[in-house]
């Protein structure tokens, strides 16, 4: 039996500064909005068009801590993750689902970030 391939690999914007949060046992995680452009030139017009789309990004342990050290709203940087699909209950006991990436690889690509900055590390997942 052949196996699956869950792996997104992203390149955008953060949409706001990174809050390094804390787990019970002391690790870091941050959860962030990442934001990715796409263009296209309209065949009728010739114009060109942008959309731009937004994900959540979970980043645990040390890529926490670099998200917090290094980044900041606007910085570029490229993801590696899963994506993990999770379901709860809302008030009304409706069923509600999102789809987040959960992050085993970041490099900054920020220019004015020095290259020593780049966290280019597998991370052992929690789950």
């Amino acid at each position: 039996m052949s196996q699956g391939l869950n792996k997104v690999m992203l390149i955008g914007y953060l949409g706001k500064t990174p809050e390094v949060n804390t787990f019970n046992d002391g690790s870091a995680y941050v959860n962030a909005s990442l934001a990715t452009n796409r263009m296209w030139k309209d065949k009728q017009t010739g114009e060109s068009k942008q959309a731009t789309e937004w994900h959540q990004v979970f980043f645990t342990r040390r890529l926490a801590e670099v998200m917090g050290e290094f980044c900041q709203k606007g910085s570029l940087i490229y993801v590696e993750g899963n994506l993990r699909t999770r379901c709860w209950e809302n008030d009304r006991g409706e069923k509600q689902y999102t789809t987040d990436i959960v992050a085993y690889q970041l490099q900054l690509l920020d220019k004015r970030q020095d290259e020593n900055n780049e966290s280019n590390m597998d991370d052992d997942l929690p789950f």
